[in-house]
């Protein structure tokens, strides 16, 4: 129970405003609700989270378990990010209705979209449950016992949870799996395409603004959310309603300024803030290397061909986008880990924690940690690097060693059993449609031809003019019969002999290493985590994000990303017209929006000075999987839509830095204004609540 109290502790301790963290929700109480109305909210804890009655995080719902959405209506409307709808909307275009060049606007229920397998779900409470999914774990089990006791006791636990039949749980580890949350939910999954801008707005500046400031990026995309008639989750069905939400977000007509507080509320995916410096420094210096080298490889080849052809820009317009930004993103966190002097900082933090164990006599128990840990980076480094490349090389860049990769565990799951065999071989044929409709062969060869020979000296080039799989027919065909049939036929196709001898090189060599290490060094940080929070009691400890309900906090603020350099928090639409290049793919602006920005006709949606913001930037701490998160003001609006980091601060990651980490949010002003004048989708803005003056309508 010690470490128990020590959390209570840290959770209830009183401390100065600050900025940074990612807080869960139910536990606001006390220090984060005190941080935030110093930094100027006017919300109280139970506003952000309540079981008894509705509050903002009613509002919040994970989208397709990779973003974030709120609901701004009253019938179910929801806002995520043009980027995290994209796929959605890629599968809805053709040549004939290109709605990534066009956009797309519908105009009344019957107009919306279907989109099989997307989903938003909602937390309906989150329960602390620590202590039950721990109880009989001890120190002197070994790991694998460990493992296994939290999971059968955490089975009982979710089996226990009160919940309605529709609702589903789940539990999820925190602080290292020092904690554990279970979290009750509601999946809806009958979500229904109902806007979205232009690429050349959605996605103004592509790559060259991604993960920079200033941006002018309209990224935004609006779905609905349907529902049974009794308002409960169900699949698609046209006797479907709207959903009636327990909370929506009103939207601040009146804007942000600098200096307001701003909220982020949303489901980040994942950090490492209390890597030890050994790991940080093997991240930078050689794991995101080859992965930048890999994707580089791979968008030279990408780029050039969505360039000619309008067939290929759509074919490859998602793909593209997934694989440049975590590209670009690594790019910029070696950038702000070597700015901030992140390594030197944390190893001068150790430093400080092994003089405090030395202080409290705890050197013979949690002095072991560190150098353990650097030993064991250090033995993990050259398995970590070939891993690292092998996933960009196998299930990134290349749809046909992706496929071949897929097959081979088809074989593998036929020398377990028949059943598995098809259980296995139905999920990558399930998988196949979307594969080939998005596939041009000579790019992808192109790909593999460019990103192949950084992972291996073996490359084949004759491949892909030998393998069955250069189209969905006799790629199909190969994999039909018994298990007997399917795995002779695979094994004479030349394309998957090739990829099985890496694949099984992989698996003997590189993952047997990664899995026999990384569970030693997971469970060393576990206790360097609850080492931490015992030695070092005051510090500021929030837990790494995980996917779940998180809340972050900070101001608008500009910043100075080097000398004589300072950023002002606010873009304007003059701004889109100054990066304005004809017929650029990145960076033409659409005839309307010209016309619009010409009559200066703005509409309510010009601020005080009667320019049109487009996007700003504050101290909020997010990551990916805030990608859609509404940005609220101190009275609970709507003010912005977060859809991405500053390039130097997408080091927060792994190092926050509230000098230089700052996220970028859609401004909700140019949102509305596109939806309204652009778009002339009124009946959209009259679905919602606009609100002046702090709250007023």
């Amino acid at each position: 129970m010690k470490f128990l109290k020590i959390f209570a502790f840290f959770i209830v301790i009183q401390m100065s405003a600050q900025q940074g963290g990612m807080w869960i929700p139910s536990l606001l109480q006390g220090m984060n609700e005190d941080e935030m109305q110093s930094l100027g909210s006017k919300l109280s804890a139970n506003d952000i989270y309540d079981v008894n009655k509705s509050s903002l995080k009613d509002a919040i719902g994970h989208f397709n378990g990779g973003c974030t959405s709120e609901v701004i209506s009253p019938k179910g409307l929801i806002l995520t990010n043009h980027h995290c709808g994209f796929s959605q909307i890629q599968s809805h275009s053709s040549l004939e209705n290109d709605y990534l060049k066009n956009g797309f606007w519908a105009m009344n229920l019957a107009e919306e979209l279907p989109n099989k397998g997307l989903y938003v779900e909602f937390i309906v409470r989150i329960e602390d449950v620590t202590q039950q999914v721990l109880e009989g774990v001890t120190d002197a089990m070994n790991d694998k016992d460990k493992q296994s006791k939290i999971g059968a006791n955490s089975g009982n636990v979710e089996r226990a949870a009160k919940k309605e039949d529709w609702q589903n749980t789940k539990i999820k580890a925190f602080y290292k799996g020092n904690q554990y949350f279970l979290f009750v939910t509601e999946r809806y999954e009958d979500i229904r395409l109902v806007g979205a801008p232009p690429t050349s707005i959605g996605k103004f500046g592509s790559d060259t603004d991604n993960w920079v400031w200033p941006r002018h990026t309209g990224d935004f995309s609006i779905f609905r959310i349907y529902a049974d008639k009794n308002n409960r989750p169900a699949t698609f069905s046209k006797d479907n309603v709207p959903f009636k939400p327990k909370h929506f977000l009103p939207i601040a007509i009146d804007g942000i300024s600098e200096d307001d507080f701003t909220m982020v509320f949303g489901f980040p995916g994942t950090t490492d803030e209390y890597l030890p410096a050994v790991a940080v420094a093997q991240t930078v210096e050689k794991i995101n290397p080859k992965a930048i080298a890999m994707r580089e490889a791979a968008l030279k080849v990408i780029d050039a061909n969505m360039k000619s052809s309008d067939e290929i820009r759509i074919q490859y317009a998602s793909k593209q986008a997934r694989i440049a930004n975590a590209w670009k993103k690594w790019i910029g966190e070696n950038l702000g880990i070597k700015k901030s002097g992140a390594i030197a900082k944390k190893q001068a933090f150790e430093v400080e924690f092994t003089n405090a164990l030395k202080t409290k006599n705890l050197l013979e128990t949690y002095g072991h940690l560190l150098p353990e840990l650097e030993r064991l980076y250090n033995q993990i480094e050259e398995t970590a690097v070939k891993r690292r490349a092998f996933i960009e090389a196998f299930t990134t860049t290349s749809e046909l060693m992706q496929l071949m990769f897929r097959l081979t565990q088809v074989e593998n799951a036929a020398m377990s059993s028949e059943a598995d065999f098809e259980r296995v071989r139905a999920s990558v044929l399930n998988s196949m449609d979307g594969i080939y409709k998005n596939l041009n062969l000579a790019v992808d060869e192109g790909v593999y031809l460019a990103v192949m020979p950084l992972y291996t000296n073996d490359v084949d080039a004759s491949i892909y003019e030998k393998t069955a799989f250069r189209n969905f027919e006799t790629g199909k065909a190969l994999i039909e019969g018994n298990s007997k049939e399917v795995i002779e036929k695979l094994n004479n196709d030349a394309a998957y002999q090739y990829a099985k001898v890496l694949v099984m090189n992989f698996y003997s060599e590189i993952e047997s290493v990664f899995r026999e290490i990384n569970p030693q060094i997971n469970a060393l940080e576990q206790q360097y985590m609850k080492a931490l929070m015992e030695v070092l009691p005051n510090q500021r400890y929030f837990p790494d994000a995980n996917s779940t309900l998180r809340v972050t906090y900070g101001k608008v603020k500009g910043y100075e990303p080097r000398d004589a350099v300072y950023y002002e928090p606010f873009t304007y639409l003059d701004g889109v017209m100054e990066k304005y290049v004809p017929g650029d793919y990145e960076f033409d602006v659409p005839q309307k929006l010209q016309e619009l920005y010409a009559k200066k006709d703005y509409g309510l949606y010009a601020d005080k000075t009667g320019k049109l913001p487009v996007c700003f930037i504050a101290t909020n701490h997010t990551t990916g999987g805030n990608s859609g998160s509404p940005a609220i003001d101190a009275h609970g609006n709507l003010v912005g839509l977060n859809f991405d980091r500053v390039w130097e601060g997408t080091m927060s990651d792994i190092y926050y830095d509230p000098e230089i980490c700052r996220n970028i949010m859609v401004d909700l002003r140019y949102v509305l204004f596109i939806i309204d004048k652009y778009a002339g989708a009124k009946h959209l803005i009259k679905e919602m609540t606009l609100v002046h003056n702090k709250g007023k309508k």
